[in-house]
């Protein structure tokens, strides 16, 4: 009787949790310290001549988000690098930045280290919503100002390969396909919402994703958002490794977040991004007339709180 008891308990208790509704919104507190730890693993395939040109790119960062002030429903955070890295591998050979060991992997990391604890400015809603990072390539250039040692056109070509994923665009990128999760009023679990987004870093899409509670516990949150990637062909031009590029490409990205109940900041998001069709170079003196170049990328991204 004693244990028919503790399971009829049991599972009120569990109703109860699945039945509840919540509001989801970001609750955080003046003066504490917020972190973001990200890796991505992209295995990009390009069509080069009709032979299969195979990149594969591996991006980390750990950043630290102090909340200076709360101004209604907006957060102030002062935010730095904690780490960083990137790793590059080609047929053609290897590069790597690593700002934890800046004494054996060359200039680059010796640049990478110097941007740790460099602060910048964050300003985001509870809702999620990024107002604006401000002063990220601000902090870049004074990093870079300072290695007078560098010729001056390499600096700028490093400084581009720093800025595309660890600057104001991309770091904007990744605080919103976490953070805009949260939907309007109070829900329950297998609810479903819609949310849009921009993409802006390195290719541009317009995104309407849709979401769904999956899961409410005692101390977190899961939803899954699913979203369809069409690029937007009307976007200007883009510059990877000082070529003139425009994307042609469709998907989708699907992820998994889960989040803290109490603050809604992200505890776990796993994505996986799959997206085919044409990288287009335009016409440039390096490359008379452009090209096409036919492309797939596979990405996964995992982040955490620490």
């Amino acid at each position: 009787m004693k244990y028919l008891l503790s399971l009829f308990f049991l599972l009120c208790a569990v109703i109860s949790v699945n039945a509840q509704k919540v509001k989801l919104t970001l609750n955080l507190t003046k003066g504490n310290t917020y972190y973001m730890v990200s890796s991505a693993n992209s295995n990009i395939s390009q069509i080069i001549n009709t032979e299969n040109n195979k990149i594969n790119l591996t991006t980390s960062f750990k950043i630290a988000f102090k909340v200076t002030d709360v101004i209604d429903s907006v957060y102030n955070m002062e935010a730095s690098y904690q780490s960083l890295s990137l790793k590059v591998r080609t047929v053609n050979g290897n590069a790597e930045i690593d700002s934890k060991d800046s004494v054996n992997k060359g200039i680059q990391s010796e640049i990478g280290a110097a941007m740790i604890n460099k602060p910048f400015n964050i300003t985001i809603t509870k809702s999620g919503k990024i107002r604006s990072a401000e002063n990220v390539e601000t902090m870049i250039d004074n990093v870079f100002n300072d290695f007078k040692q560098v010729d001056p056109a390499k600096k700028e070509f490093i400084k581009s390969q720093f800025i595309q994923p660890f600057g104001a665009k991309a770091l904007k990128e990744h605080l919103e396909m976490a953070g805009s999760i949260f939907p309007d009023g109070f829900v329950k679990k297998n609810k479903k919402w819609t949310r849009n987004l921009k993409l802006e870093s390195t290719i541009t899409a317009n995104l309407k994703t849709n979401y769904k509670l999956l899961e409410i516990t005692n101390d977190s949150f899961l939803v899954h958002a699913e979203s369809p990637v069409v690029t937007d062909n009307d976007a200007g031009e883009s510059m990877i490794n000082g070529l003139p590029v425009k994307y042609h490409l469709t998907g989708t990205i699907v992820s998994d977040i889960r989040a803290d109940k109490n603050t809604g900041w992200i505890t776990e998001l796993k994505s996986k991004q799959t997206l085919k069709g044409d990288l287009e170079i335009q016409d440039n003196p390096k490359v008379p007339g452009g090209a096409t170049i036919p492309i797939t990328i596979n990405n996964e991204q995992v982040t955490t709180d620490k």
